[in-house]
């Protein structure tokens, strides 16, 4: 997770981004978009960035025009990590803002969406926040999973998954790299959970939300990929 890669391409996070809204759930502050009356809900959880990158909450309002009521909360208590900030390099900063507190912070939004009545719940991962899903998907809190440019995950990991899940990954990742998500393929053919595994030709880690809105592949890419788990989720989240 120091590599390079996790801190590529950061966005210009911009607060006012997106057609949703911010509010508080569970003590966090969420971006959430789409209605809560559709009991269709998917879980955002981003990557290092955190939940003011305006691509995750483009992404978050795309989601939610299918038809899903999205939440996207900050797990990083206001301090998404800052690039080359001298005085809090990424392994202090993972320190205090590791996946684990993720995971139990994740637990605290479902269980205050499941007391406003909301029963259908999936969850997607990027980069650090797929690891937070899949630690969800090992003890079934969500219906379906998707994780995508995984950072953390392991083969055991994957070995405990419980829900179906789906799994993108690309192609230049140091992070995971397509050797390892084969090894994700080939573990869950084997399993009794339902699973998609896709390796993106010629994308890096972090494409499906940190790439560049004025380069029509780039956002080809991404958008092939934010399809795919559209798909999943319509399939799983009912």
């Amino acid at each position: 997770m120091s590599g390079p890669q996790c801190c590529s391409n950061p966005p210009t996070l911009d607060p006012a981004s997106g057609a949703g809204h911010v509010e508080k759930i569970a003590g966090f502050n969420t971006y959430v978009s789409g209605s809560i009356q559709s009991n269709l809900t998917i879980l955002l959880v981003s990557d290092v960035y955190g939940y003011e990158a305006p691509n995750l909450r483009k992404l978050a309002d795309k989601v939610a025009a299918a038809g899903f009521y999205v939440v996207a909360p900050d797990f990083f208590y206001g301090e998404p990590l800052v690039r080359d900030k001298p005085d809090r390099p990424l392994p202090a900063w993972i320190k205090d803002h590791g996946p684990d507190k993720g995971f139990e912070d994740a637990t605290l939004i479902i269980d205050a969406l499941k007391s406003k009545g909301v029963s259908s719940i999936g969850a997607a991962g990027f980069c650090w926040g797929a690891k937070v899903v899949v630690e969800l998907a090992k003890v079934a809190l969500i219906l379906a999973a998707v994780m995508l440019h995984p950072s953390f995950v392991t083969v055991d990991d994957i070995k405990s998954v419980k829900v179906p899940i789906a799994i993108l990954g690309a192609e230049i990742d140091n992070l995971s790299p397509p050797e390892l998500v084969k090894q994700f393929d080939e573990i869950l053919k084997v399993s009794e959970v339902d699973s998609f595994v896709k390796i993106f030709p010629k994308c890096a880690h972090g494409w499906t939300v940190r790439y560049d809105v004025n380069d029509t592949t780039a956002v080809s890419c991404a958008n092939e990929a934010h399809q795919d788990m559209l798909e999943w989720f319509a399939k799983y989240v009912k």
